[in-house]
Parts: C-alpha cells; structure tokens; sequence
C-alpha cells in the first residue's frame, strides 16, 4: 500500500461528500466511510470521511489484486457484506484488511451514468458488523445519487448554466426554474447541474420553480423527486413553489412529493419569507 498525493480531480463528488459520509457513518454506525476508483491496477481512495482515527485517508492506493474493493466488484451483485474481514474466506488473506484491523466491512460498486465501473463506496469498522439488507439498500441508494457526480467531473463537465436557470439570491440560497417539457436527456443533465451547483456554492436552501413546467402526457417528470431526494441527502432543505392545477392533478409524482416532506409554498417571495427574508419594492 502507499498514499499518493491528494488526487485534485472529481472536485465536485470529493466536494458532495462531505457531508454525505456524516450521514452515511451515522446512519450505518460505522468509523469510516470512503470512495476509491478503479485503476488499470489499484483503487485509489478519493474522498473519505473517520470518525476517529484516520483508518482510511484520502488518496490511499491498494493494488487492485490485494484490494477489498475488489472482492466488491466481483461478489453478488457486485457488493460485499462481511461482519469480519480478518476471518472472511474471501478477505482474510488481503494484507489491507490486516494493516487495517478491518472487521464490520459493507461496500458497492460505483458506476457512472452509462452504467460503466467507477469504483467502489464503502464503509468498515474495527468492530464486527452485521449489516442488514436495509442497510444494503441504503448505501446503494447513496451510490445512485454519488454517480451523477461522477458522471460530471469524469467527463470535465465544462458547461454553463445557461440551459438550467439558476438564480442565486444571497449566499446559501439559490432558485431554480422549470420551464418547459423535461425530457430523458434534459432530465440527466438538469439533476447533473443542479448537484454540482449546490455542492460548489454549499447551498444551504433550494427553491425549486415549477409553474413553468410542462406535464407531458399526463406524467410528471419524475426527475423532480429524484433532485429533491438527492438535496436532503446532502443536507440541503429543498423547498418547492409555483405547483400548478396540471401538477396537482398528477397522483404518482405527489404521492412521491408527500413521501418526502417537501415544504410547498405558492410562489418564491413566500419562499423566500419562509427562509426570512422579506422582498422590499424600491420608490
């Protein structure tokens, strides 16, 4: 094993998880939490987040042959779920989980938009772990969100926001406006800008605007629900305003809108006074 300098790219997924890894090391009761990408020969850790002592630090390579994050890649369904890795069959030969002391050990396989292998995300503990298939799913579910980000800084995404209205209005609030049909591939790159935006900029609230919107053929585009799901996850508070009689007529998307708790409010200066802050008209 040895650490390589501080790896400057993938700036927005390293950026996003931050905070993630808080929740993730929380949720699962667990030391450490990390991303590594898949090399021609190594993973190389690119963002982690311990508890206590540095158990994985950020740039940290592995030859792939002696890697954890390889028996992830390759187990059922591409995860790997051991409560101690020093006395798993698949684990205990690696010197990395000896130098590590690593027992409690659940990770996944990172994949970008195109369904390619990035890597991995995983979590461990010095104490055994007994990781459940809620548990699974959860870290899962943060994988899809994490990919997004992937998808973005593996491809240097350089453009601008012009085709994804963003108003920032004071530090740590910003508006987004919907306008007009939202379809497959402006879904991508619409959640793709707002995740990247709001994890450059440490959004702290997110108005969304949707009397704009267009409900094409009776569904609402339910990228909606996956941006808002993806802002709580990173600590943001998501705050929807402007939804239209044609919205409101759409059962599937609110049902998954109230499954969320999302604050709802008329227009954005109602927003903007749920926050606190007020609109003064100049004379």
């Amino acid at each position: 094993m040895k650490n390589q300098e501080s790896v400057e790219t993938f700036q927005s997924l390293r950026k996003a998880s931050e905070k993630i890894f808080e929740l993730i090391t929380s949720h699962l009761n667990v030391q450490s939490a990390y991303v590594a990408k898949r090399g021609d020969t190594a993973m190389t850790v690119l963002s982690s987040h311990n508890n206590k002592e540095e158990l994985v630090p950020e740039g940290l390579e592995v030859e792939y042959s002696g890697a954890v994050c390889r028996v992830v890649i390759n187990g059922e369904n591409n995860t790997f779920n051991s409560s101690n890795t020093m006395g798993d069959e698949l684990t205990r030969e690696l010197e990395v989980a000896n130098d590590l002391e690593m027992k409690g050990f659940l990770g996944v396989t990172l994949r970008d938009q195109k369904g390619e292998i990035f890597g991995t995300l995983c979590v461990l503990d010095q104490e055994e772990k007994n990781f459940s298939e809620e548990d699974v799913e959860f870290l899962r579910s943060i994988a899809n969100i994490l990919s997004y980000l992937i998808e973005l800084d593996y491809t240097q995404f350089n453009m601008s926001l012009l085709n994804v209205p963003i108003l920032p209005i004071t530090q740590g609030v910003s508006v987004l406006t919907l306008q007009g049909i939202v379809d497959d591939e402006r879904a991508d790159k619409l959640t793709a800008d707002v995740l990247r935006y709001a994890a450059q900029h440490e959004i702290d609230y997110f108005i969304i605007e949707l009397s704009e919107l267009v409900v094409l053929n009776g569904k609402f585009p339910y990228v909606v629900v996956e941006i808002l799901q993806a802002l709580q996850v990173m600590g943001i508070i998501p705050i929807l305003t402007g939804i239209t009689p044609s919205i409101a007529m759409q059962e599937s998307g609110l049902d998954a809108l109230r499954n969320l708790r999302i604050k709802t409010v008329s227009n954005v200066e109602e927003a903007l006074e749920y926050i606190g802050f007020s609109l003064i008209e100049s004379k």
